[in-house]
């Protein structure tokens, strides 16, 4: 599994494509080749963009559900809704599908964020909104979600 690091400010030209940051190129470069998949987001109205070793990870995940089960079969359709496959251009350039860069309603400015294994791509003033906390509503949060834990952090 791969752990994808750094968030980085970019600018979408009028073809809807953005300059990938050279720091993702580098961490990504036994890969890169290999294409990445887009996505819509699942609870926010950003893009998740996956290498393709990671998308198959995910879609094997994906593909253990049992689909005589409706809410598996609905889930599924609105998972790969959008689903595309992307690569980077000869200029190191990615050039975003129309149909999602309307839905995460992309302007000129962006933010593309590591979320461990995948990124997400953000319109800029929509990832401020999303990034915005209470530094003591983080702490229940990390308290919430992490506390129980029982492993050690660095197992």
């Amino acid at each position: 599994m791969l752990n994808i690091i750094g968030t980085y400010e970019c600018r979408v030209d009028a073809k809807g494509r953005l300059m990938f940051p050279v720091a993702f190129k580098n961490q990504l470069s036994e890969v890169a080749a290999q294409g990445f998949v887009i996505k819509r987001g699942i609870f926010r109205k950003c893009l998740e963009l996956f290498p393709v070793p990671e998308w198959n990870i995910e879609s094997a995940r994906i593909n253990k559900l049992n689909r005589y089960r409706q809410k598996n079969t609905d889930f599924i359709r609105k998972f790969m809704d959008g689903v595309k496959i992307v690569e980077l251009d000869n200029a190191g350039r990615l050039l975003i599908p129309k149909d999602l860069f309307i839905f995460a309603k992309i302007s000129k400015d962006i933010v593309m964020a590591s979320v461990v294994n995948k990124i997400e791509i953000w319109d800029k003033d929509e990832y401020e909104k999303a990034v915005s906390y209470d530094p003591e509503d983080f702490a229940k949060l990390a308290e919430e979600v992490m506390g129980d834990n029982d492993a050690e952090p660095n197992e």
